[in-house]
Parts: C-alpha cells; sequence; structure tokens
C-alpha cells in the first residue's frame, strides 16, 4: 500500500502545499505542488474561508492519506501567532473532516531533517527538496517548497518506503 502525504505550510495570505507519495527506487514521488492565495486585504473570516475550500479541494482531489503541518511558532509579533493559529484551526478542520491523520513538524524540524540543519535558509530547502526528489528545478515560489518539504519530512520520519 503506497501512502500519499499532503504537506501544508501555512499562512492566512499564501499557503504552501505538496502532495507526495514514495516511489520505487527513490525517497519519493511529486503528484503536485503550488499554493493557495487570498486577499490579503480582505478580512479574515473571508481568508479562512478560502483556505478551508482550497485544503478541501486538495484532500478532494488527491485524497491523501496524511496530512503533515508545520506546527506552531512563536513569532516576535504576537498578532502574526495569533493569525496564524486561526489558519492552522481550519486546516486541521479540513484534515478532521477529510479523515486523515495528522502529523505535526516544527519548522526547525524540517529543516533539519531535509537540509540537514535547523536553521537552513528557504533556498536551500527549496535545493534539497529538488535533490530528494529528483526534480529539474526547485518547487516555487518558496511556500510550495516548504509544503513539499512537509510532506518529505513526513516519510522521512516515518520510515515509509516503497
Amino acid at each position: 500500500m503506497t501512502i500519499r502525504v499532503l504537506g501544508i505550510d501555512p499562512g492566512t495570505t499564501v499557503t504552501g502545499y505538496g502532495v507526495v507519495e514514495p516511489a520505487e527506487g527513490r525517497l519519493g514521488q511529486l503528484i503536485e505542488c503550488g499554493v493557495i492565495r487570498t486577499a490579503a486585504r480582505a478580512p479574515l473570516w473571508t481568508r479562512l474561508d478560502t483556505l478551508y475550500e482550497g485544503i478541501t479541494n486538495l484532500i478532494t482531489t488527491h485524497q491523501p492519506d496524511v496530512l503533515s503541518l508545520e506546527s506552531v511558532f512563536y513569532a516576535k509579533n504576537v498578532r502574526t501567532t495569533l493569525t496564524l493559529g486561526h489558519a492552522r484551526g481550519v486546516i486541521l478542520l479540513a484534515a478532521a473532516r477529510g479523515g486523515l491523520d495528522v502529523a505535526e513538524f516544527s519548522p526547525a524540524t524540517v529543516k533539519k531533517t531535509i537540509v540537514g540543519s535547523g536553521a537552513a535558509a528557504k533556498a536551500q530547502v527549496g535545493f534539497m527538496v529538488q535533490r530528494l526528489l529528483q526534480l529539474a528545478t526547485p518547487p516555487t515560489p518558496d511556500d510550495a517548497a516548504d509544503g513539499v518539504a512537509l510532506a518529505l519530512t513526513y516519510l522521512l520520519t516515518k520510515g515509509v518506503n516503497p
């Protein structure tokens, strides 16, 4: 049985995602990646609704087995942390309603797993995602690469092999 992982890098304006599953002879195969964009000036509840619908559509389309989500980090700006918590809430709701298991990873854990350093830059994460999945170019934008990195972190840390 092949496990399909939906990785999500949450945000209220841009949410990155990547769908990955193990592949014969390599770590994984990228099924799709991209971003869900919301209108930055729209009310928060409107952006959250757009985000929920986007995640729900990804779950319906790709039928993942697990959702790999970036865990809460504490930003210097309390408002940013709180707003990100709202985004994570609707993503977790979509996962629950879709019957998915959820795995959460800190940003430092993702970077350490993918790059080897918890302080890696976004460009390094994208480069290593490209290398690990044998892609011609890194996924773009950076938020999409982060979503793919979250899916790969699940596969690497849970010992999922093809």
